[in-house]
């Protein structure tokens, strides 16, 4: 990862007036660079994910900068193209979708807060991949009390409850953070609620049929262990030893 981000494009000529606005406004040193990835060997293209110091004094302004820059080597011309996110799985989506490389931009350097558990990990990468399965409805960012980010979406995919928020809350303490869905009927329910915060966040209905599944999973683990055991009783000559009994318990809670 480059020390200073340098697009190199003293030699090019923007495609249009948009990549010109976009060239003339971009000030590199408001932008802590977290992943990027320059194509090789011509470096027709640059992907770049980074913090954009810039915009933090405005409340509520979305910091996680997404940036492609695309270089037309015959005719020395470049287009430019910049989004702004509220977390940086949805600005690696958006960089993903305009053809980087998914490994290329999917690892963020040290700097950034660590995701603190496993549900983090895993919404994260759903988001990353998700192509363009999840439409932006609003989105915020919060750096004081509380810490933390939100974004509304639509799931195309969702059969019940479409609309969903992506709620990331940060601890400065330990350095990391965590990521959670929550889901709603309708964009009001899901305003609501952003607003109110008197409710736990609504879990997903698939969440809560996987948690079935868990649950029955282990009532039949458990049943099927009864009944072996009640069956080792009527034959005492075929009782187990204390090690297969052992292994009949999950040795965890579900």
């Amino acid at each position: 990862m480059s020390d200073e981000l340098d697009f190199g494009l003293d030699a090019f000529e923007p495609a249009d007036e948009n990549s010109e606005y976009a060239e003339q406004s971009f000030w590199a040193g408001d932008l802590t660079v977290l992943a990027e990835h320059h194509t090789t060997p011509n470096g027709s293209h640059s992907f770049v994910l980074a913090h954009d110091s810039s915009v933090t004094w405005g409340p509520s302004e979305n910091q996680i900068r997404a940036i492609k820059v695309a270089r037309d080597l015959n005719q020395n011309t470049f287009t430019f193209e910049s989004t702004y996110h509220s977390t940086k799985s949805f600005a690696q989506n958006w960089l993903i979708e305009h053809g980087c490389p998914p490994e290329r931009i999917s690892q963020v350097g040290d700097d950034f807060m660590k995701p603190a558990d496993d549900r983090t990990t895993s919404i994260e990468q759903r988001l990353r991949t998700s192509g363009d399965r999840y439409k932006i409805l609003d989105s915020r960012t919060s750096d004081f009390d509380p810490c933390e980010t939100w974004t509304l979406t639509r799931d195309s995919v969702a059969a019940q409850a479409p609309i969903r928020v992506f709620l990331e809350e940060g601890d400065c303490d330990s350095h990391t953070y965590t990521v959670r869905e929550g889901a709603f009927a309708d964009e009001g329910a899901a305003q609501h609620w952003l607003d109110d915060r008197s409710t736990p966040l609504p879990q997903p209905p698939d969440y809560r049929g996987d948690a079935a599944a868990l649950r029955t999973r282990a009532a039949l683990t458990r049943s099927a262990g009864a009944s072996a055991i009640t069956s080792v009783g009527l034959d005492t000559q075929s009782a187990p030893s204390v090690g297969t009994a052992q292994r009949l318990s999950p040795g965890r809670s579900m």
